[in-house]
């Protein structure tokens, strides 16, 4: 939601590309876009294709297979969980205009500067990092919910005591949507 909202406002038929759409966070993008009225391409590993389009992600990419910023695709938005290419490598993929917002990854700098970098180089393309901060959204995300316009994709539970193992299972890049700890 910080990602889409950060953004600013997406008009219908918008063409967004969503990295690392197979996890947590992806998948409820997926779901926010398309209730935005956007055309949704999905980027995650092969074994989430099926999570993706199951949140509503009209085409699905398999990074082992496809590397979506050597296609002749052009995305308005690209949210990024993942952020892990070169600012020059998502520029290829974003429309004259378009807008990358990263939610999650290690390349934190090479964002920050695009900014600064705009101001002398006449860039109309915008890179944001998502930091609205915490629970910003709760609410309304709670409303979509209960309305049955939302839902968390949850691949598993585990208890409190087997906390080392889910953070295993995620580091490992296995799972598909949320994992949950009940205490």
């Amino acid at each position: 939601m910080q990602g889409l909202r950060t953004a600013g406002q997406l008009p219908p038929g918008q063409k967004v590309l969503i990295n690392g759409a197979g996890g947590g966070v992806g998948t409820f993008a997926i779901q926010l876009a398309k209730l935005a009225d956007a055309e949704v391409t999905g980027v995650d590993a092969g074994h989430k294709l099926d999570v993706m389009r199951m949140a509503g992600s009209d085409h699905v990419i398999d990074y082992a297979k496809t590397d979506f910023t050597e296609s002749s695709n052009s995305y308005d938005l690209i949210i990024d969980c993942q952020c892990n290419r070169p600012m020059r490598n998502y520029k290829r993929v974003m429309a004259p205009d378009g807008a990358l917002v990263m939610v999650g990854g290690k390349r934190i700098l090479p964002v920050l500067m695009q900014g600064p970098l705009a101001r002398f180089t006449g860039e109309p393309r915008t890179f944001h990092l998502a930091i609205d901060g915490p629970n910003i959204g709760l609410t309304e995300m709670k409303e979509l919910i209960e309305a049955d316009k939302l839902y968390p994709v949850i691949d598993q539970t585990y208890p409190l005591c087997e906390v080392p193992d889910a953070m295993r299972y995620f580091e490992d890049g296995r799972h598909k949507g949320k994992i949950v700890i009940s205490i």
